[in-house]
């Protein structure tokens, strides 16, 4: 069951419904947004009391009962699209499409601070940027840990650009949290549910990536753990799939868009650049997934692609970000977005 509260109702009258709850026989997981109080009600409804009368309560808005595995995460429940507020002036969702672009890795703070600057002055309001990276091979470029969070944390200051970076293992979630405004959960890790509950501890806003042989109820059940860990800002992010296809990294799935704004209430990003692993194609893409509905695109960004530390195939020239930028504008008009 998913209750929801009516907005400036006291602590005490919030206390009572949630001890209602308890005494009713269900576990109570608290999600606080920034108008409301949603609380997911776990637990048997055929053993125990039905909560569906609380909706008479006064300080209770509505009760509504979830049939999905996935409660919190579900539209269901959260009729309204939520939005993701990442500092005053950056929410994810709404009519706003987010632009976050930068580097597959943090290198050096040249590189860096010139990709963001490109990136800030053709409309991006976030920096993308790997100060640990997952390999498939131990004998490549790691990444430069906590150094490539402080260069990071760095540009911001020089920039105003918020901070999307990945966290990899439990023990660095406070650190990285320290850093960034956005915790990145990757593909390898998107069912790595400790890392999930750890990162949603830090409060941060998270950008759940898909894993690459993920089942669509699979990643919106990955998005429970966070969501039921008291962290109600999370964003789906689609960075492509593993499929027979050859001719390309990953295959992009852009129907994802569609079913998860009918599944669930949160944001959708989309990722072209490990989408496809193409550069030339990342601008095409764009469009797809704008024209879709996507609330936001993580492009890659090199100043010299050919030299990049990582990845270099799937990110885009300075001028190539640029020109993209100015060629997205009629998909977003045409999609009524901005």
């Amino acid at each position: 069951m998913i209750i929801v509260l009516k907005p400036g109702i006291t602590e005490a009258e919030e206390t009572r419904v949630l001890h209602e709850i308890e005494a009713r026989g269900y576990t109570p997981h608290v999600m606080r947004g920034v108008s409301r109080v949603v609380i997911g009600a776990i637990g048997d409804a055929q053993a125990h009391q039905s909560l569906e009368t609380l909706a008479s309560w006064s300080q209770v808005e509505s009760v509504t009962r979830i049939q999905k595995r996935y409660k919190l995460v579900s539209k269901e429940g959260q009729k309204v699209r939520s939005t993701v507020k990442i500092n005053d002036h950056v929410q994810i969702g709404g009519r706003k499409v987010q632009l976050m672009a930068g580097p597959c890795s943090v290198e050096n703070e040249k590189q860096l601070m010139t990709v963001a600057e490109k990136v800030k002055s053709c409309g991006a309001n976030i920096l993308r940027g790997g100060a640990f990276k997952p390999r498939t091979s131990p004998y490549e470029f790691q990444g430069l840990g906590e150094k490539g969070l402080k260069l990071l944390a760095k540009a911001r200051e020089a920039t105003g650009l918020a901070i999307v970076t990945e966290c990899l293992s439990e023990e660095h979630a406070e650190m990285v949290a320290e850093y960034a405004d956005i915790i990145q959960i990757g593909a390898r890790n998107a069912q790595n549910f400790q890392l999930l509950i750890a990162a949603a501890h830090t409060g941060k806003p998270i950008l759940l990536k898909r894993g690459p042989s993920m089942l669509i109820e699979e990643w919106l059940l990955a998005g429970e753990y966070i969501l039921s860990s008291g962290n109600p800002n999370l964003i789906f992010c689609e960075r492509g799939i593993r499929t027979f296809e050859t001719y390309t990294r990953n295959t992009l799935d852009l129907m994802t868009i569609p079913i998860l704004r009918q599944e669930t209430h949160c944001p959708i990003v989309i990722d072209p650049s490990q989408g496809c692993g193409n550069a030339n194609l990342v601008e095409t893409l764009c469009f797809g997934a704008v024209a879709m509905g996507a609330d936001g695109l993580l492009i890659e960004v090199h100043p010299d692609p050919t030299r990049a530390w990582s990845d270099g195939a799937q990110q885009v020239t300075l001028e190539a970000f640029e020109k993209l930028t100015k060629n997205l504008l009629p998909f977003l008009h045409a999609a009524g977005r901005e």
